[in-house]
């Protein structure tokens, strides 16, 4: 498969909430000169170097893929990579004015949208893939998670995730056509949190910016008396003892929706490698730190295909 490198013709912005950390921020997609790659820089910090989207980069993966370099740090870049390399685009410089990409409504839809009314634009130089040639296999067999990636002629994922829940079972996603169906298969699909983990991840510090506008709600226990007024505090909604399934207020974009979005979670994640892949990757029950991990065993296997 060969193509030419893309950018956008206009820079784009999104303003909104940080989902972890909470902080006003406001994200703006910048045209990029042929093999510059995607880089982040933050506008509010003077000085500021650009960091390079890389693997090495990672330094935090709880409930979101954080970099950093020269001990300027950007968290949660998954939704943002998402979305630019799901639509194809290789040269991006994108710029924050906070430590967080806003989390807009949880999906990467309206960055797509953004960097579809900036205008994707073909440039002179060829696409450097990353052509997986064997099968390369990670596992984490105490969580009973696998990243599997196979030869294939094109982008392919497959999903599957795994909860004891009535609601949230088993379920499966498997996109054949990511060039063509990216934008309306994955991106709308939005982050997603069980009601048994908010209180752990509120006193760790994260979901700061987390409400019922940019994240699906699983209810997948009966809620605590004690629990409700924190819950109301919080995030505004009101529980009532003995519901189970979506919180009430909300409906699914799709019927598999929390898996879409670990496609769109794995998509971001793989763009750290810094060129697109052709593959075939299965992914069971994997998160970020798996996604992460494969990204690094992809490198790892094919590093004749990495330029110094």
């Amino acid at each position: 498969m060969e193509r030419k490198q893309r950018t956008i013709r206009t820079s784009q912005s999104c303003q909104g909430v940080g989902l972890h950390t909470g902080v006003d921020s406001s994200i703006t997609f910048h045209p990029a000169p042929e093999n510059y790659g995607i880089r982040f820089v933050r506008s509010d910090i003077p000085s500021s170097t650009e960091i390079k989207a890389d693997i090495d980069h990672v330094v935090d993966i709880s409930r979101g893929t954080t970099i950093e370099e020269n001990d300027v740090r950007i968290h949660t870049v998954e939704h943002a990579l998402a979305a630019v390399s799901g639509l194809r685009i290789d040269n991006m410089l994108i710029e924050l004015t906070g430590k967080e990409p806003p989390v807009m409504d949880g999906s990467a839809k309206d960055f797509v949208e953004a960097l579809v009314e900036a205008g994707i634009i073909e440039q002179d130089a060829d696409v450097d893939f990353l052509k997986i040639t064997k099968p390369v296999v990670y596992a984490d067999e105490e969580k009973d998670v696998e990243v599997v990636g196979v030869p294939y002629d094109g982008f392919k994922t497959t999903f599957t995730i795994q909860y004891n829940l009535e609601d949230l079972d088993v379920q499966y996603s498997s996109i054949h056509n990511m060039s063509q169906n990216y934008k309306t298969q994955i991106a709308p699909a939005r982050t997603y949190c069980l009601l048994s983990e908010i209180k752990g991840l509120t006193q760790q510090g994260l979901i700061k910016g987390g409400n019922l506008g940019n994240a699906v709600i699983i209810v997948d226990k009966d809620i605590e008396d004690e629990e409700v007024q924190i819950f109301k505090e919080r995030f505004g909604i009101k529980f009532f003892k003995g519901d189970r399934g979506l919180h009430k207020t909300q409906v699914l974009r799709f019927r598999n929706e929390p898996v879409r979005h670990k496609t769109l979670d794995l998509i971001g994640d793989l763009a750290l490698l810094g060129k697109p892949i052709l593959g075939h990757i299965t992914a069971i029950k994997s998160g970020h730190k798996g996604n992460v991990e494969f990204a690094k065993l992809l490198r790892k296997e094919f590093k004749n295909q990495f330029k110094k």
